[in-house]
């Protein structure tokens, strides 16, 4: 295998889902920061590698991969062993809703330009934080009750899935902006057992803060 690059922000909740499964994988590779703060993702050289001007992007096996979840398929294709998504056609679905209700519904009307954008229509100071603690808070509450339909250790079974490389990302933004956790247990009880995964702690952002 060539070398793997990832171009990856630190903070983003996408770049963090593909860290953890490159770690859970064992896949060696180089990570180059594009900071998103700088507009690092607008310059040239980076459109060139990735048109949408989004983290992450994956270079492997000679072509580049964007998309989070694109990404983490692809991978868990290289190894169908390694259980990120489930061997049948019904658990593969489960997974992919669950991971789906963080990916398109909470984080894309959360991201760091909506956000900004919601600033520049409003005088309030705090507006971007009830903003995010609103859509957080009432995706989770949703995803929790997704969460009860199935058993086991983790999002989907008792090994970590895709839908959990979706889950941790996500509970750390929850936190970082505040939001009360208190009723989402399930959800909390599996971020904690991905905590105690070397692969979930080595891809935390104060892990990977530049």
């Amino acid at each position: 295998m060539n070398e793997v690059v990832l171009y990856d922000y630190w903070r983003s909740s996408a770049s963090y889902r593909v860290r953890i499964a490159l770690n859970m994988l064992e896949i060696d590779h180089k990570t180059v920061s594009i900071n998103l703060l700088e507009g690092e993702q607008r310059g040239p050289d980076y459109l060139a590698l990735n048109p949408q001007g989004l983290v992450p992007a994956l270079v492997i096996d000679g072509r580049t991969l964007t998309q989070s979840l694109s990404i983490i398929e692809y991978l868990a294709e290289l190894q169908p062993e390694c259980g990120l998504m489930p061997a049948d056609s019904a658990g593969r679905q489960h997974v992919r809703a669950l991971a789906y209700a963080i990916a398109m519904d909470i984080h894309p009307i959360c991201n760091t330009h909506v956000a900004a954008y919601v600033m520049t229509i409003t005088d309030k100071a705090e507006a971007r934080g009830e903003w995010m603690k609103h859509f957080i808070a009432d995706g989770l509450r949703k995803l929790e009750a997704m969460l009860g339909e199935f058993n086991g250790d983790f999002s989907f079974g008792d090994r970590p899935t895709m839908a959990d490389l979706c889950l941790v990302p996500q509970v750390y933004n929850a936190r970082r902006w505040g939001v009360d956790m208190t009723d989402l247990k399930r959800i909390v009880e599996i971020d904690g057992r991905c905590a105690a995964l070397p692969a979930f702690q080595a891809a935390h952002p104060d892990r990977v803060k530049p």
